[in-house]
C-alpha cells in the first residue's frame, strides 16, 4: 500500500474495525450495580479510554485468514483487550511507572485513587476470563479449540508471558541490562499478548498446528519491533502526539534499544523484524491485505 488512496482506504477500514471492536467491548462490559458499582465504573473508564484496539483487531484479522466462522471469537476479543487494559492500569501505578496520563487523559489511579486503580486492574483481569469462558456456552461444539485458545490466553498473559516480562523489567530498572535480557523482556512483556491475539485467531479459525506456530513467530517479530519503535518514539515524539509522557524511559532509568544501540541501529532492527514477519505471513495459506498492512503499520507507527 504505497499510494495515498490506499493509505486512506486502510485508515478508513481501520476506523470502521475499531468501532466494531468498541461495540464488542460495550457488549461485554459488566453493568454498574450493587454496592461495588464503583469498580464497574472504573473498569469502564479504563477499558473505554480509546486506543487502537490492535490486539482484538489482530485476532480478528488472523481468524479471517482461515475463513473462520466460529462465534466464539467475540468474547475472546473482549477478554484480550481487558487483559491488555488491566496491564496498562497497573503499569501506570505509583509503584510502577507512576504516570498521570494515558491516551491523553488522566490515568485510572489518578481519577479513582491508587486503591481502586489496583482493584480495577484486578477486576479487569478476572473478568477477562469470565468473559472468555462464555465461549463454551456460545459454541459448545467447539470446546476443544476454545480450550486451546484459553490455554494460550492464560500462558501468554501470565508468568511465562506478559507478567514474567514485567517482573524482569521492574527488577532490572535502574541497572544496565544486557541485550539478551532486554530481548527477553520485550518478547514476554510486549510480544506475548500480540502472540496470544494472533494464535487465538488462528486456533479458532481452524489453523493447523504448524500454522499456529508460524503465527506465533510472526507475532513475536512484530511485538518486539513494536516495542523497539516505542523506545524510539519515547525519544523522538511529543506527549501531545503520543497521549502519554515522553522520556519516561530516561526518567525511570530503563535500558532500551535506543540506549543500548542508538536510534539508527534500533530503526534497522525494527526493519529487519518487520521484514521477517511479512515473509512468514506470505507462507500462510490465506491472504489478507489489511492484516499485512496492519503488521507493517505497527512496526512503523509514529504514535
Amino acid at each position: 500500500m504505497n499510494s495515498n488512496n490506499n493509505i486512506q482506504d486502510f485508515q478508513k477500514q481501520m476506523k470502521q474495525k475499531v468501532q466494531k471492536i468498541e461495540d464488542i467491548l460495550q457488549e461485554y462490559l459488566p453493568k454498574q450495580r450493587g454496592y461495588q458499582s464503583v469498580i464497574m465504573e472504573a473498569m469502564g473508564y479504563s477499558l473505554l479510554a480509546g486506543g487502537k484496539r490492535l490486539r482484538p483487531m489482530l485476532m480478528q484479522e488472523t481468524f479471517c485468514l482461515y475463513d473462520g466462522t466460529s462465534k466464539a471469537l467475540r468474547p475472546f476479543m473482549a477478554a484480550l483487550e481487558m487483559i491488555h487494559t488491566y496491564s496498562l492500569v497497573h503499569d501506570d501505578l505509583p509503584a510502577m511507572d507512576n504516570d498521570e496520563y494515558r491516551r491523553g487523559r488522566k490515568t485510572t489511579h489518578i481519577v479513582y485513587g491508587e486503591d481502586m486503580g489496583i482493584l480495577a486492574g484486578d477486576a479487569l483481569l478476572n473478568y477477562a476470563f469470565e468473559t472468555a469462558f462464555r465461549a463454551f456456552v456460545i459454541e459448545p461444539e467447539k470446546s476443544l479449540s476454545i480450550g486451546r485458545a484459553l490455554a494460550v490466553l492464560g500462558e501468554k498473559a501470565g508468568i511465562y508471558g506478559m507478567i514474567g516480562g514485567q517482573v524482569i523489567d521492574v527488577k532490572e530498572t535502574g541497572h544496565t541490562v544486557a541485550k539478551d535480557v532486554l530481548d527477553t523482556i520485550y518478547r514476554l512483556k510486549t510480544a506475548a499478548l500480540i502472540e496470544a491475539a494472533m494464535m487465538i485467531g488462528a486456533i479458532l479459525g481452524g489453523a493447523s498446528e504448524e500454522d499456529v506456530k508460524k503465527v506465533e513467530r510472526i507475532a513475536e517479530y512484530v511485538g518486539v519491533a513494536f516495542q523497539i519503535q516505542d523506545d524510539i518514539l519515547d525519544v523522538t515524539s511529543t506527549s501531545e502526539v503520543l497521549g502519554k509522557p515522553v522520556h519516561s524511559d530516561e526518567k525511570n532509568e530503563k535500558t532500551t534499544y535506543v540506549t543500548l544501540m542508538g536510534i539508527d541501529e534500533a530503526k534497522k532492527e525494527v526493519e529487519r523484524l518487520s521484514n521477517e514477519a511479512i515473509t512468514l505471513l506470505h507462507q500462510l495459506p490465506g491472504k489478507n491485505a489489511f492484516l499485512e498492512e496492519l503488521l507493517l503499520q505497527l512496526s512503523h507507527r509514529d504514535k
